[in-house]
């Protein structure tokens, strides 16, 4: 009979900081991990997602997290250049990109003493599955506050795609690169608003969406296989024609799970789409809103390829906050402890 993979006891437990950026929760694990092997943090993702999931669901589920939390797990840098590294966790596995993870960890590197902090911009250089995104920190007094970050690469990968749903709705999507694939579409479509119309039915269509997607089209990046997922989808209020409003939506991603910031890798997707259609130009600053009405700053520093994709480099911009610090265990009669979802 096979055992049950291991998990954290109180005389060893896994210890981590929560912060939230915009809304959305981030677990930092800084202590009782074990350690990640892998040649690249590719290597260290599937690792990961083989032997460690375990961990993932006592972190992340009931009763320690809730269907909604989201996770980092630091680990050793193989990029000369990256100060830190990061897989990324949440209710389905381990996404490649996140952007409000990245701002809350680059409060975290300035205040924790992985990097030196220099006033008044610390920069903070990130390895991600997607690539290295590069982090600056605003440091005022010793104090780390708003940070923004560029990030790899983002694409359009392809525009007004003639989809339907099951039920026959037919509908038009684009579909963004920012470090992870999402397809980007107006919730108008379906008669529903990202901010006003209940959040389930925002996150029925969108899991439709996906359905669609998936049994359509074939994703693929010019770096690795392992990046060419669709990710999410990002419903919009519509407002892509004009840079000087804001503009607000949801971003549902992995099994279902609903970002409460504007979604930093959406937010640079969003920013490769818009100039592709040439609705956008270079420098050009623009609000993006979440569904619970958080904010991130965006804007397109510079134009670049991503294998034949033209692309761009997208700056966003944003705030985190601390919450709260924890040590985490297992009574080793409690099965359910090892980690539930209730949806």
């Amino acid at each position: 009979m096979t055992s049950k993979p291991s998990l954290p006891t109180r005389e060893f437990p896994i210890k981590v900081i929560d912060m939230h950026t915009g809304g959305e929760p981030l677990r930092i694990i800084t202590s009782g991990y074990p350690a990640i092997p892998g040649d690249d943090i590719l290597a260290k993702r599937r690792y990961a997602r083989d032997e460690l999931d375990h961990l993932r669901r006592f972190l992340m589920f009931e009763p320690r997290g809730h269907y909604d939390m989201y996770g980092a797990i630091l680990v050793e840098t193989s990029l000369p250049d990256a100060d830190l590294a990061v897989l990324f966790i949440h209710n389905e596995g381990y996404s490649t990109m996140c952007g409000h993870a990245i701002i809350a960890l680059g409060r975290y590197a300035v205040d924790h003493g992985l990097v030196a902090p220099v006033e008044p911009i610390t920069p903070v250089n990130i390895e991600c599955p997607c690539g290295l995104v590069r982090a600056e920190v605003s440091v005022i007094k010793g104090k780390s506050g708003a940070v923004r970050f560029k990030s790899v690469p983002s694409f359009m990968f392809a525009a007004d795609v003639e989809l339907a749903l099951v039920d026959g709705r037919a509908f038009k999507t684009d579909i963004g690169y920012g470090g992870a694939f999402y397809a980007v579409l107006d919730a108008g479509q379906f008669g529903l608003a990202v901010g006003s119309s209940p959040v389930r039915d925002l996150i029925d269509i969108a899991q439709s969406v996906c359905s669609a997607v998936n049994a359509s089209i074939t994703l693929n990046h010019p770096d690795h296989d392992d990046l060419a997922f669709l990710y999410g989808a990002i419903l919009t209020d519509g407002k892509d024609t004009s840079a000087k409003e804001p503009t607000r939506n949801i971003c549902v991603f992995a099994d279902n799970q609903v970002d409460r910031s504007p979604t930093g890798s959406g937010v640079s997707a969003r920013l490769a789409i818009q100039h592709a259609k040439g609705l956008i130009p270079t420098g050009i600053t623009r609000r993006f809103e979440s569904v619970i009405g958080s904010d991130f700053d965006g804007r397109i520093f510079d134009t670049s390829h991503c294998g034949p994709y033209p692309a761009i480099i997208a700056e966003v911009s944003g705030k985190a906050h601390y919450s709260g610090e924890a040590g985490f265990w297992h009574d080793t009669d409690d099965e359910i402890g090892r980690g539930f979802t209730v949806r």
